[in-house]
């Protein structure tokens, strides 16, 4: 498969460049930063420079043609202010969907966060947060055209992934090393059938393929 992947810079996504590039797959990570090239190529992954605060639909949509499924997995992250929780949580996400669907690219994977909900109250920036991943996530929901999953970890560590974990609709607040988050996204990636589905995501005693193939059944 060809894969591309939305903020493939980032922490969750390097690790998921690693996985995807071992089995064999080809596998690209748009980034803002020149700089970041030699990290992606150390991951496996093709480097591709593309700011999604500034780029049209149609420059996304010209780096996703000819792909086989598409992963957002950017984020403004922890120390970014309340205006980069919609360029990048909110409108770069709805950006890259717009882009897939334009491109032909069916299969559409989004890392989203557990507590995401547009009606989600609040001003602090953790509110401004989970209220922008939350606008994103119904809008990728909304888009026929796309065979979408959305996934939504628990609290992210970087503890070392055990390869077990609980993915359910709703699991309840709980860790999850994002080891463990690459590992449940790569099969995502690699399981149609859990198109249309929103799920939570924990540490817990299944193993991940076994997880994933449980959900897909529902």
């Amino acid at each position: 498969m060809r894969i591309v992947i939305a903020g493939g810079h980032g922490q969750i996504a390097l690790r998921l460049e690693r996985l995807l590039a071992g089995r064999g797959d080809e596998v690209a990570g748009l980034i803002r930063k020149a700089e970041q090239a030699d990290d992606l190529r150390q991951a496996g992954a093709e480097p591709v420079v593309l700011d999604l605060e500034s780029a049209s639909v149609d420059e996304v949509a010209e780096r996703l043609r000819g792909a086989d499924a598409a992963v957002f997995a950017a984020g403004a992250g922890p120390g970014s202010g309340a205006a980069r929780k919609d360029t990048v949580d909110k409108a770069a996400a709805v950006l890259f969907a717009d882009a897939a669907v334009q491109a032909g690219v069916r299969r559409f994977v989004i890392v989203s966060s557990m507590g995401a909900d547009p009606e989600h109250r609040g001003d602090e920036i953790f509110d401004l947060y989970l209220r922008a991943k939350g606008e994103a996530d119904a809008y990728v929901r909304s888009l026929d055209a796309l065979d979408w999953t959305v996934l939504r970890p628990g609290q992210l560590t970087d503890d070392a992934g055990t390869g077990l974990v609980r993915l359910e609709a709703h699991t309840g607040r709980g860790p999850v090393p994002r080891d463990d988050v690459a590992a449940v996204l790569a099969e995502l990636v690699d399981t149609p059938a859990t198109a249309g589905l929103t799920l939570e995501l924990i540490s817990g005693s299944a193993p991940v393929s076994v997880a994933v193939k449980s959900v897909a059944g529902n």
